[in-house]
């Protein structure tokens, strides 16, 4: 168990790549990518970062072409403009995006690299998802290729590729092989993972997007990122 003191951990906006039309941000634990208004998210660190840097006291123009789950962390690629906008948005429906994930998982993987493939839904009027058979209502495919960075008795270090971008995805697929991520309590680990605090919000779980390669709408050219995890990962990476 890691165990961190809150009081230690600040969160400033971590900036990885900024460009004219883009930025990419390291997305701290426990914070929403996107959220009602009035309430801290992501976006909104984004957006301030935007209107500080261009002197702007209004609302400023900001695209989310995907998401990471909240108790997740890492890279993650805002459009400063309507152009780059829909320029992502349209390499995310390709999956031409190559976003690699790291995972700490509850048990020891045998197979050094696999590829996971099952059918998932979302559960109604509940933020969880579920494995599902591939004619029930809602179902989509599912699939995840992964390689082992490091094993012990306890637990599997693993580095994920992401052929479909579902929600809980990961999270759902490692937990439902018997091998949930730390800190997940959603999908069924009993493994507290980073700070110890009481709101069940701001927990993390050991999922980090650890890097992601787009095309630049601005220059055109391919942009790969890295995003170190959270300090208290690195007794395990």
């Amino acid at each position: 168990m890691i165990v961190v003191d809150m009081n230690k951990i600040s969160q400033p906006l971590v900036v990885l790549f900024e460009s004219e039309r883009l930025l990419v941000v390291n997305k701290p634990v426990g914070l929403a990518t996107q959220a009602p208004s009035g309430i801290d998210s992501l976006e909104v660190r984004v957006r301030r970062h935007l209107a500080h840097a261009e002197k702007v006291s209004g609302m400023v123009y900001l695209g989310v072409p995907h998401r990471l789950d909240r108790p997740a962390s890492g890279a993650i690629v805002f459009a400063k403009d309507r152009i780059a906008a829909r320029h992502l948005a349209e390499q995310f429906q390709n999956r031409s995006v190559k976003k690699t994930y790291w995972a700490l998982v509850k048990g020891c993987l045998a197979l050094e690299s696999a590829t996971w493939c099952d059918c998932m839904r979302k559960i109604p009027d509940e933020a969880r998802s579920e494995i599902c058979q591939e004619d029930d209502v809602g179902a989509q495919r599912a699939v995840l290729h992964y390689s082992v960075i490091r094993r012990s008795i306890d637990d599997t270090l693993i580095e994920i590729q992401l052929e479909t971008g579902r929600s809980h995805q990961i999270r759902l697929q490692a937990s439902s092989r018997g091998f949930p991520i730390h800190g997940d309590g959603l999908y069924g680990s009993t493994i507290n993972f980073g700070p110890n605090i009481d709101d069940e919000r701001l927990k993390g779980i050991a999922l980090h997007a650890r890097s992601l390669a787009i095309i630049d709408p601005g220059s055109g050219k391919r942009l790969d990122v890295i995003a170190e995890p959270p300090e208290f990962w690195r007794s395990n990476v």
